[in-house]
Parts: C-alpha cells; sequence; structure tokens
C-alpha cells in the first residue's frame, strides 16, 4: 500500500480552528445548561416508575411529585413507540420510608398507573467523595504520564500530548452538556479509561518522531517536516486501531443499551465512543502539529532550517513530502568518475 502524504503540520491553522470552534461550544454548553449530573453526586430520591399506563409528560411528573411536597424536581419519561412505558423522577433528599417519600411515591403512581416503583436515596456527601477522587486520579496520572514521556521521548512531547488529552477530556464533557447526556459514575470511569486511549495514539506518533529524528532524515529536512512524514507513516496503524476500539464500543452502545434495553450501559459506552474517537482525531490533528511548531521555535532547529534552505538553493521546501521525496533525501551521495573529463562527479 502506498504511503500517504497529507500535509498534517502545514495545516495547523486549520486544526486550531476547528478545535477552538468545539472548546467554544463546549464552553458555550457548560455555562449556559451545565452537566445533567446523576444523584449520584448531587445526592437525593430517586423514583423509578415502570409499567406506566397513563399518556404522561414531563411536566405532569414534576407537577405530582411537587403537589405531595417534594422539591428539586426533575423527571425524565421513557418512551417506547411513542408511548411513556417507565419515568424517573429525581426530588431533593427525602428519607426512606419517610411520609414524604411515601407522600411522593403515591402521587406519583396515582398519575401515571405505573405497577411497580423503585426508591433510592443517595447522600450528597457520596457525590463529594467521588468527585474528589477523580480529581485526584486524574492529577495523579497526569503526573505520572509527564514524568514517563519526559523520560521515554522528551518533554515537549510529554507536553503535547497531555494537551491533547486536556483537548479530548473537555470537549466531551462539553458535548454531554449540550446534549443533556446523564453524567454518572460510569461516565466517569469511561472518561478516566479514554486517558489511555488518548495518550496511545499520540504516543505511536511520537515514537516514530523521536526513531526518525536520530535517523539519516533528520539532518536533511526540517523538523515541521520530519513530524509530517512521521505522522504519515503511522496513519494507518493509527485509523486501523482506532477502528478496532471503536467498532466494539459501538456496538456496545447501540445493541447493549438501545436493542437489548441494557440503560446502565448507556454512560459508559457514549463517553468511550466520544473520548476515543476524540483521540484519534487529536493524535493527528492536534499533538503532532503543536510539537512540530514549538521544536520550530528553537534556535538549532532555525539554523537546520536556514541550513537546508541555503542547500535548495533557495527553493523553498514543501511542508508535506511524498514517497519519492523522502526516498532522494535518503538517497547516499556517492561519487563516479566521469570518463572524458578526468574528473568526478558527485550524486545522490
Amino acid at each position: 500500500m502506498r504511503r500517504p502524504n497529507f500535509d498534517f503540520v502545514g495545516r495547523f491553522r486549520t486544526w486550531i480552528i476547528v478545535s477552538g470552534a468545539l472548546f467554544l461550544v463546549s464552553i458555550g454548553a457548560l455555562a449556559v445548561g451545565g452537566l445533567n449530573l446523576s444523584i449520584d453526586f448531587v445526592g437525593g430520591t430517586s423514583f423509578t416508575l415502570d409499567g406506566i399506563t397513563e399518556d404522561v409528560t414531563a411536566q405532569d411528573l414534576r407537577e405530582a411529585a411537587s403537589s405531595a411536597g417534594a422539591d428539586d424536581v426533575t423527571a425524565q419519561v421513557r418512551l417506547e413507540d411513542g408511548e411513556a412505558v417507565g419515568a424517573l423522577v429525581r426530588t431533593g433528599e427525602l428519607e426512606l420510608g419517610s411520609d414524604e417519600a411515601l407522600a411522593v411515591q403515591t402521587a406519583l403512581e396515582e398519575r401515571t398507573g405505573a405497577t411497580n416503583t423503585e426508591i433510592s436515596f443517595v447522600g450528597g456527601s457520596w457525590g463529594e467523595r467521588i468527585s474528589r477522587k477523580a480529581l485526584e486520579a486524574l492529577v495523579v496520572f497526569l503526573v505520572v504520564v509527564i514524568a514517563y514521556i519526559s523520560i521515554r521521548l522528551e518533554f515537549k512531547m510529554a507536553v503535547a500530548a497531555v494537551i491533547a488529552l486536556v483537548h479530548d477530556l473537555f470537549i466531551t464533557v462539553g458535548l454531554y452538556a449540550l446534549a443533556g447526556f446523564n453524567v454518572s459514575p460510569s461516565t466517569v470511569i469511561a472518561l478516566l479509561t479514554i486517558l489511555g486511549y488518548s495518550l496511545y495514539d499520540s504516543i505511536v506518533v511520537f515514537d516514530r518522531v523521536k526513531e526518525n529524528a536520530t535517523g539519516p532524515l533528520a539532518t536533511r529536512v526540517r523538523y515541521d517536516q520530519l513530524v509530517n512524514v512521521s505522522m504519515n507513516e503511522v496513519l494507518w496503524r493509527s485509523l486501523n486501531t482506532s477502528m478496532t476500539s471503536l467498532l466494539p464500543v459501538g456496538a456496545l452502545l447501540v445493541i447493549g443499551s438501545q436493542v437489548l434495553g441494557a440503560d446502565t450501559l448507556n454512560d459508559l459506552a457514549l463517553a468511550l465512543f466520544i473520548g476515543m474517537a476524540l483521540g484519534a482525531y487529536s493524535s493527528l490533528f492536534v499533538a503532532g502539529p503543536f510539537l512540530a511548531w514549538w521544536k520550530m521555535k528553537e534556535p538549532e532547529q532555525i539554523e537546520l532550517a536556514d541550513k537546508i534552505a541555503a542547500r535548495s538553493a533557495g527553493q523553498p521546501v514543501p511542508a508535506a513530502l511524498g514517497p519519492d521525496e523522502i526516498a532522494a533525501q535518503n538517497a547516499p551521495i556517492t561519487t563516479e568518475y566521469v570518463r572524458g573529463q578526468g574528473k568526478r562527479k558527485r550524486r545522490r
């Protein structure tokens, strides 16, 4: 298969605009609507209604619960074939077995005709502990990752990988806020899981960059060209790895949660799918081009670029090199005797 010749680095401004637009959308979604946190984070009492026989809306459920004395009521109706078959109603904290909780349960069952109601109670401190532990895990993870990549590759690659990682996490959270998806502990687990996928894609690219940076290509092309060549060399590997990861997660999301009705898989599979897709994007369009831009600010890279420009007799050097150009750059310089002229000439 012929190696691709896509100009990742030369179109860095385009990728900045795309990622910047996604960031602005995410910021707007978080500022306007915020995250739809599950009861595990905010605390309260939830009423899960099954076997609904009446045609009700979320507004009907909120009014029924409020009239029974509940506050901070939110409601969501589960539909099948356009008809309500179940619902989830969340209220402020109501102790299980209390008169207030029983009154709300009775009001909801009378309004919906539900045949089964499951009540759950979660205190507010539980959600605080989950959030704190998740943040602690994230900080420790980032510190270890920066240290490892700095030792294994180099510090600037570690920073570029973390920037791509933050890019993926923030946009994933923003999309959750924009779509109003429920954020549960399963979502947090999925967010922590996609950290590894995002870093894996970036490290695959950076490992090839380092390999080429210590080879013959390092002194014959600019660093941004070297990064671009490296990214094209691993492009199919990155895409194939991402696709083989996204397909089972997509099956989990569509078949497991939608076809088989395992609703508890929604939060986990959705966050995994969005985060892994963003990880494939950021490793190619954020981490690599950012590294090339940053390294080209170094004095030695500026000096090398000047030498290459002088060697090419002032001709512009393309940002992207195709297979033929790369082969020419890597060809050894040899000499041969020119008959009839009594001299030798240098050629590649």
